[in-house]
């Protein structure tokens, strides 16, 4: 019997790419079909995961944790994965990653404690630090939803230098973050080349912060989607 081209056993298993149990079933029957199973799986994986937040723990790089220190965190001691799981990974939605790293640090990962009294930064260098591997290491890497995780330096370096993110998203970001987020934004836009859509969300934009956007725009080409959403953007009244 002749083999299937990759490409056919391709089309056949993505069809089955949001049932993951049977998918990951027909991984483990043999070797050729894990090879084209296993980048459909983590394609988009559920980051609510508290396992895949572990896999991931254990591909952090001595920068990475090194943002975790403070926090004496005890990171899993297994092997690394046999895969480079994370090469796969299209997009990253801050929202979702953050309900994965609570669940983990409730269920043992930093100490029992209930979700509602785990330290916020806590939470955010567990989820900068993710972030920050993961924009390292994958290679089809398309789109990203952040937040205020967006101003850790790391972060804006690795986002400075991949060059395949396409589409990027804001999620809610404090007062406290969001001068600082925008500033960052706009560096992005201005150096950039490969981002060609842009999401605001729902933050509320000064005039001045909106006269910095518009004049990067104004200088940017490769930008060709551009939401505000539900932004609120201030106005300030002429004075007679």
């Amino acid at each position: 019997m002749k083999t299937l081209p990759l490409e056919c056993y391709y089309i056949i298993f993505y069809n089955l790419h949001h049932d993951y149990k049977n998918l990951f079933s027909c991984a483990l029957v043999n070797r050729h079909w894990c090879r084209v199973i296993i980048p459909i799986l983590w394609s988009k994986p559920n980051l609510k995961d508290m396992r895949l937040i572990r896999i991931f723990l254990l591909t952090l790089n001595v920068n990475e944790q090194a943002l975790l220190v403070p926090f004496k965190i005890t990171l899993p001691d297994h092997p690394k994965p046999l895969f480079e799981y994370t090469n796969y990974i299209t997009s990253i939605n801050s929202y979702y990653l953050h309900y994965g790293v609570k669940f983990w640090l409730a269920c043992g990962g930093f100490e029992m404690r209930k979700l509602d009294k785990i330290p916020h930064e806590l939470e955010n260098a567990i989820e900068s630090s993710l972030v920050t591997m993961l924009l390292r290491t994958s290679k089809n890497l398309k789109s990203l939803h952040l937040n205020e995780i967006i101003c850790n330096q790391l972060i804006f370096e690795n986002l400075h230098e991949n060059t395949t993110v396409t589409s990027m998203n804001l999620g809610k970001i404090s007062d406290d973050f969001k001068s600082k987020a925008i500033d960052l934004l706009v560096k992005i836009l201005y150096t950039k080349s490969t981002l060609t859509s842009l999401n605001f969300g729902s933050n509320k934009l000064e005039p001045g912060e909106m006269k910095m956007i518009l004049e990067v725009l104004y200088k940017n080409t490769t930008l060709n989607s551009l939401n505000f959403n539900s932004s609120q953007i201030l106005v300030l009244e002429r004075k007679e």
